[in-house]
């Protein structure tokens, strides 16, 4: 008979929760460790199917779960919670309201990548995020001139190296000179970063990024959206992929 498991999943736990045959049956806590996840695993059958939330640990719950049963199922959590909002809320409670859903054929479920979509996904993440701390080093920059009444800088990048010895030029106390430093240092690791990346990004076919086009991708990824013929707005899959903005 196909069984259903609901879990609940956490940094460190999971809350397990079986459907069978229209009842629950509570089935404890297991360790979010991989040991913990394959033990667990041999416990069940290939008749069996796994549901879990959409979070931040969920792939590695489904790589692990996936060759001892049927299937491992992702759900939309926000889904999930406007199907079957309780007025109280455990643990034991969202793991059977995942394991019911999926027995009554009402589960939402997200789309899971295959491996190699799973990587390029981390890549443009990661791409994302140096971006972003790039600019908020930029920003603290230009919050220290402005605090100290610097002018603007009569160059039109502050952080290439007509800017920099502008930059180096300007009365500011030693210890907000030191700031600038470290945080110019810090630009010059994240452009590195920003290479290696955008070079782990280029070197990947066309057929990696579905209805993109192989030139706009080797481009894209070395030099302004706007650099190119049109606006960001024409492309705002590739945007979406390679974390670019009109800015960056």
């Amino acid at each position: 008979m196909q069984r259903v498991i609901g879990m609940d999943i956490h940094r460190t736990f999971a809350e397990v929760v079986f459907w069978e045959a229209g009842r629950l049956r509570p089935a404890g806590r297991i360790d979010m460790t991989r040991s913990g996840l394959e033990g667990f695993g041999r416990s069940l059958s290939k008749q069996d199917e796994v549901v879990v939330e959409a979070t931040g640990n969920a792939m590695a719950v489904v790589r692990v779960l996936s060759p001892y049963v049927a299937r491992v199922i992702v759900a939309n959590p926000l889904q999930v919670k406007a199907i079957a909002h309780a007025h109280v809320k455990t643990d034991k409670i969202d793991a059977g309201v995942l394991a019911s859903l999926r027995a009554a054929g009402f589960l939402p479920e997200v789309w899971l990548p295959d491996a190699d979509t799973e990587l390029r996904r981390r890549l443009v993440a990661r791409r994302n995020q140096v971006v972003r701390h790039r600019t908020r080093i930029k920003n603290e920059v230009h919050s220290i001139l402005q605090a100290h009444l610097i002018p603007p800088c009569p160059h039109a990048d502050l952080f290439g190296r007509l800017g920099r010895s502008w930059l180096g030029r300007q009365e500011l106390p030693d210890d907000e000179r030191a700031a600038i430093e470290r945080h110019l240092r810090e630009l010059d690791r994240l452009g590195e970063d920003l290479e290696l990346l955008d070079r782990d990004i280029a070197v990947r076919p066309a057929a990696s990024f579905p209805g993109l086009d192989d030139r706009f991708i080797r481009v894209a990824v070395r030099q302004p959206v706007e650099g190119l013929q049109g606006s960001v707005a024409a492309y705002p899959q590739t945007a979406a992929y390679i974390g670019r903005s009109s800015l960056e």
